[in-house]
C-alpha cells in the first residue's frame, strides 16, 4: 500500500514537473530583433531608436526590441536566415529572396513607395531607344533591375535590347561618374542625387512613371507574429508615432529628420528632397487603404511576373504561381497551398482606431 501511494506521488511529481517545463518552453518570447538598411523611407527607424520612442512602445508591450544597422542584401539573408525577427525590405526582395527560401512573412507596415527614387539616368542626353546595344549598370535582379524591365516594356523593348553590366551598389555612382565612357546607369537615392549633380545628365525613367510598384515594407516572420503579437504591435506603434513628428511643423520635425539624414550620411536637405519622391504613407489609415486595395494586387502582378521571368521563385518554380500572396480581403494570388507573403492590415489599422 505504501509502495503505490508512493508511486502515485511520484508519478504526479514527474507529470508537474513535465507540464512546468512543456509551460517554460511555451512562454511567448520577450526579445526581438529587426533590421534595417540606409533608405529614405526606412530612416524613421535610427530615429525611433535613439528618440526612445521604440523603447517606449516595447516597454509598453512587455518586450524588448533590438534595431540592427545591415547592408540591404545582407539584412535578408539575415532575416532568412532567422537571425532577426523582422526586416525592411521591397515587395519585390520580399517575394524572391523570403518567399523563395519557404520562410512566411508577414507584412506588418507598408510604410511608403517610390515615387521617382529610382532612376534610370544616361550621358549624352540620350534616350531609352538609342541605347539598343549598349550597356545598362546596375545591381543585378534587384529593383534597378526591375526599373529597367518595365522602363523597357514601356517603350516597346526587351532585355536583349541592351547589356546589363552588374555593378555593386557600393560601386555603381562613383563608377560611373568617374568613367565618362559609361552612358546609361539604373539606380535609387542618394546614389541617383550623387550622379545627377553631374554635367550632361538625363532622367530617362524613374519610379515616378510605375506607382505603387516598388513598396517599402516591414515584415515581421510568420511564426513570430503569432507567438507573439505583442512585437508587431510596438513597432507600429513606434513607426506611426515617428509619423507624427515628422508631419509636425516647425523645429520638432527638423530635429527628427536630421538624426535621420545623419544616419543616411546625407544632409537635412538632402534627406528632405529624397522624402519628395517619396510617397509616404504617414497615417496609418492610409496604409490600411491602400494595401486593402485592388491596385496593390494589379501592381503585384508585375512584380511577381518579373520574379518568375528571372528565375526569383525558386529553381523548381514552374509558373508564375509557385508562390501564393494572400491579402487583407483573404484574395490570394499565386498557390493557396504554399502561401508566404502575407499583406496584414490587422495592426495597421488597431493603430489607425487609436488601440494600440
Amino acid at each position: 500500500m505504501k509502495r503505490r501511494l508512493f508511486s502515485i506521488i511520484l508519478n504526479s511529481l514527474l507529470i508537474s514537473v513535465a507540464m512546468g517545463l512543456s509551460f517554460v518552453d511555451a512562454a511567448p518570447k520577450k526579445k526581438f530583433t529587426i533590421a534595417y538598411s540606409i533608405y529614405v523611407g526606412w530612416q524613421p527607424w535610427p530615429y525611433a531608436q535613439q528618440s526612445g520612442i521604440l523603447k517606449k512602445w516595447a516597454d509598453k508591450h512587455g518586450i524588448e526590441i533590438e534595431l540592427l544597422k545591415m547592408d540591404y542584401i545582407p539584412s535578408i539573408e539575415a532575416y532568412v536566415a532567422k537571425k532577426v525577427d523582422a526586416c525592411v525590405m521591397t515587395n519585390m526582395e520580399c517575394l524572391d529572396m523570403p518567399a523563395a527560401s519557404g520562410v512566411t512573412s508577414r507584412v506588418t507596415i507598408v510604410g511608403d513607395f517610390s515615387n521617382g527614387n529610382d532612376k534610370w539616368l544616361t550621358r549624352d542626353g540620350l534616350s531609352i531607344q538609342s541605347l539598343k546595344g549598349k550597356e545598362v549598370s546596375l545591381v543585378e535582379l534587384s529593383v534597378s533591375h526591375y526599373l529597367l524591365a518595365r522602363g523597357l516594356d514601356k517603350h516597346g523593348m526587351k532585355e536583349s535590347d541592351v547589356v546589363i553590366v552588374n555593378t555593386s551598389d557600393s560601386d555603381i555612382a562613383p563608377a560611373f561618374i568617374a568613367n565618362k565612357s559609361q552612358k546609361s546607369v539604373i539606380t535609387w537615392n542618394p546614389l541617383a542625387m550623387q550622379i545627377m549633380q553631374e554635367p550632361g545628365i538625363t532622367n530617362v525613367f524613374d519610379s515616378s512613371q510605375i506607382p505603387g510598384e516598388v513598396l517599402d515594407l516591414l515584415v515581421v516572420r510568420d511564426e513570430v507574429d503569432l507567438q507573439q503579437p505583442e512585437f508587431a504591435k510596438a513597432l507600429v506603434g513606434a513607426w506611426y508615432e515617428v509619423m507624427d513628428v515628422m508631419t509636425k511643423r516647425g523645429g520638432m520635425a527638423d530635429e527628427a529628420m536630421q538624426i535621420m539624414a545623419d544616419d543616411a550620411g546625407c544632409s537635412l536637405t538632402e534627406y528632405k528632397q529624397q522624402l519628395k519622391t517619396t510617397a509616404m504613407f504617414y497615417k496609418p489609415a492610409e496604409a490600411v487603404a491602400y494595401t486593402g486595395s485592388q491596385e496593390i494586387k494589379e501592381k503585384m502582378n508585375f512584380v511577381r511576373q518579373f520574379c518568375f521571368d528571372h528565375g526569383l521563385l525558386g529553381e523548381n518554380a514552374r509558373s508564375v504561381d509557385e508562390v501564393g500572396i494572400k491579402y487583407p480581403d483573404g484574395a490570394i494570388q499565386g498557390d493557396p497551398k504554399n502561401i508566404q507573403m502575407i499583406f496584414d492590415t490587422t495592426t495597421m489599422q488597431l493603430a489607425a482606431d487609436g488601440k494600440l
